[in-house]
């Protein structure tokens, strides 16, 4: 069994974030992480190492530095670690930056790739469904629980307050929830193998099935107006009622909001 996961290095939001010029976030100044959802997919794959003897492959698209989570993915147990980096690529919207991993892909081998759910710097949930379709792969999505049934993918996929049962024939391809495992953490003797292992590195000209309209900021269709780190909060409604009328008119917000 071979099993690619997608991660990405992503600002530690806990220090704050800043934005270049044109509103893109500006990674270089900022401390950077490995993105949580993408953690729990990569322990996912290394469980499936443990079980099944599955090889792990790790793969990002990033700056240079990006080989920094590449590294500690690998020291988790991951067997080999791919960057693909190439300045024509920054900028990258998720059109953009899924065509590119696509393109990665189609030079792998797999059974399943997984990819987190949603990176913490973007939240829009679509860089995994969207190389599914690029890969033409079915896809199981808010993956929280995962096991593997002969020649298929057997997913709880989280669906507001209850799941979905879901299975899919390999290859194809999984989003993980954060909530899908706690990953393990890495080991000395895993830091000192880590090290010694080779990172293979792609650029633009490795991307023979990528074209130049589909990547990096000018292939993508997304353009950010404005950007800010500051969230305001909204004004609210102050309501003045008596006990009885506070209770319906709570109860009412509630049921309209689908709380309850």
């Amino acid at each position: 069994m071979k099993v690619v996961v997608c991660i990405k290095q992503v600002p530690d939001t806990a220090g704050g974030v800043q934005f270049n010029a044109d509103g893109t976030l500006n990674r270089a100044a900022m401390l950077a992480i490995m993105n949580p959802d993408d953690k729990a997919g990569l322990e996912a794959a290394l469980r499936l190492k443990d079980q099944y003897g599955a090889e792990v492959t790790v793969l990002t698209m990033g700056l240079p530095k990006a080989q920094d989570i590449l590294i500690e993915a690998m020291a988790m147990g991951a067997d080999k670690a791919i960057l693909i980096t190439d300045r024509v690529l920054g900028g990258a919207d998720t059109w953009a930056t899924s065509s590119t991993i696509a393109a990665g892909l189609r030079k792998l081998d797999y059974d399943i790739i997984i990819t987190g759910r949603q990176a913490i710097d973007g939240d829009t949930a679509q860089v995994g469904p969207q190389i599914a379709e690029h890969l033409g792969l079915p896809v199981i999505s808010y993956c929280q629980e995962l096991k593997i049934d002969g020649d298929s993918v057997i997913c709880q996929r989280q669906f507001e307050d209850r799941y979905h049962v879901v299975k899919a024939k390999m290859p194809c391809l999984v989003t993980a929830l954060s909530e899908l495992n706690e990953p393990r953490y890495m080991t000395p003797g895993g830091i000192f193998d880590a090290v010694d292992k080779e990172i293979t590195v792609w650029g633009r000209a490795d991307l023979d099935t990528l074209e130049d309209c589909n990547m990096g900021l000018a292939g993508s269709p997304t353009k950010i107006a404005k950007a800010s780190d500051k969230v305001k909060a909204g004004e609210g409604e102050k309501v003045a009622l008596d006990p009885d009328e506070a209770v319906k008119y709570l109860m009412g917000k509630l049921d309209e909001k689908h709380i309850i």
